[in-house]
């Protein structure tokens, strides 16, 4: 069983920076493929970001692209997920989500663990 615990959302301006966080419970971290995601309310959930097992690779939707880097520390048992430039668009609660998948998947029935989730509101 993998328990993620994500931390870093909150209210911003539009321009404005963020960092979300994703801590996992499972030791063997970094055999889990990472991602993000996002919910805005009344939308489905829409992939943001995923990062291979070793962090070097790298995968972004073209909504996002340029703007947020996500990143994982393998020592921490950690993902990150840096947001700059945010727009009021960007609204939604974001949610880590994590598998032993081999192959990077931005379907969100690839992945069988998640978080809580947290609320980003970027305001105009």
């Amino acid at each position: 069983q993998v328990q993620l615990v994500e931390s870093g959302g909150g209210l911003v301006q539009a321009g404005g920076s963020l960092r979300l966080s994703c801590a996992a419970s499972k030791r063997t971290f970094s055999s889990l493929r990472m991602a993000w995601f996002r919910q805005a309310s009344g939308k489905e959930r829409e992939f943001i970001a995923a990062i291979s097992r070793n962090g070097e690779d790298t995968y972004y939707a073209d909504s996002v692209k340029g703007r947020f880097t996500i990143s994982r520390d393998n020592a921490q048992n950690t993902v990150y997920l840096q947001m700059n430039s945010l727009k009021p668009e960007d609204t939604a609660v974001y949610y880590c989500a994590a598998d032993f998948i081999r192959f990077y998947s931005a379907d969100p029935n690839a992945y069988g663990y998640w978080g809580q989730g947290t609320q980003v509101t970027v305001s105009s």
